[in-house]
């Protein structure tokens, strides 16, 4: 667990991905502010993150028209249609995000050959393997075939994640949720549910930080009041401070200081014994003087 000092919220939530969004962005986006994207914002609040090559292109539109808060698309050509893109909804926690930022800023730091690096179209499936394993590790569990479906779910149900084999439709892999990943948690009612995709080229050590981040057993920190009342109820919640122990009161130091001491103290009372003890050694006597 973090260091309480720094810890941005009064109790953990376990598992995370029932915590919820901490409804900011600023950690998410750090790490690629720090390699040198522009940062520009609108009237409405949304921010647009850009690469310096304008290859990489992040949105945080919390004024977006649908509830699509986190948009990341990656191109070949800085004028063409996105080579690949990444979502994540508003309820979804924003360390998932985070996690996938800085994979995608360490990606980036390397070369195009790295953010912009296909999955072996000779055999996706086993490349995507790879982003599996961390939920496998975790005893997330395969749940039953269905055809052009592999689909995982964590030990107690609330999370789930689903790769699609077979040929999609790219425009439809960016605007619903029909793309190769879908991952989602959270209580099957309400507005606590959160989801993720990722579409088919996307590389597969991207689609793995999300994975990973996902399914860590860590809790993640957060302020009680604000999470929905359906996550409060769905998960585990420890005091981020343990309960202090009470401090006496005056009147409990007063109830203390005028209490009668016990009648008689204790004391040490030698007992009988049939025990035959030495003769005393006779001390010789002086005769008197005359």
């Amino acid at each position: 667990m973090p260091d309480t000092e720094e810890t941005d919220g009064d109790v953990y939530v376990s598992p995370r991905y029932l915590a919820g969004s901490t409804y900011t962005g600023d950690r998410a986006l750090e790490p690629l502010l720090a390699l040198g994207f522009d940062l520009r914002n609108d009237d409405l609040g949304n921010a647009y993150v850009t690469a310096p090559d304008h290859r990489v292109r992040l949105g945080f539109l919390p004024e977006g028209d649908d509830d699509g808060l986190w948009r990341i698309n990656a191109y070949r050509d800085r004028f063409g249609p996105p080579a690949w893109g990444v979502s994540f909804n508003d309820s979804a926690p924003t360390e998932f995000v985070t996690a996938f930022t800085t994979a995608l800023a360490q990606a980036y730091a390397a070369g195009p050959d790295t953010y912009l690096a296909e999955p072996d179209l000779r055999d996706p499936e086993l490349g995507a393997f790879g982003a599996v394993v961390p939920l496998i590790k975790n005893g997330w569990q395969f749940q039953h075939p269905r055809w052009g479906v592999l689909e995982l779910q964590s030990p107690d149900g609330m999370a789930t994640c689903e790769y699609t084999t077979g040929r999609l439709d790219p425009e439809k892999e960016l605007t619903t949720l029909e793309a190769r990943w879908h991952l989602w948690g959270g209580p099957k009612n309400g507005y606590a549910r959160w989801y993720a995709t990722a579409t088919t080229n996307t590389p597969t050590t991207l689609v793995k930080a999300i994975t990973l981040s996902v399914s860590d057993p860590a809790p993640l920190p957060r302020w009680k009041d604000a999470l929905l009342p359906g996550l409060r109820e769905a998960a585990q919640l420890t005091p981020v401070t343990p309960p202090a122990t009470p401090v006496p009161t005056p009147l409990d130091v007063q109830r203390a200081l005028t209490r009668r001491p016990p009648a008689l103290g204790t004391r040490s009372v030698p007992r009988w014994s049939t025990t035959t003890l030495p003769p005393a050694t006779a001390v010789p006597r002086r005769a008197p003087h005359r």
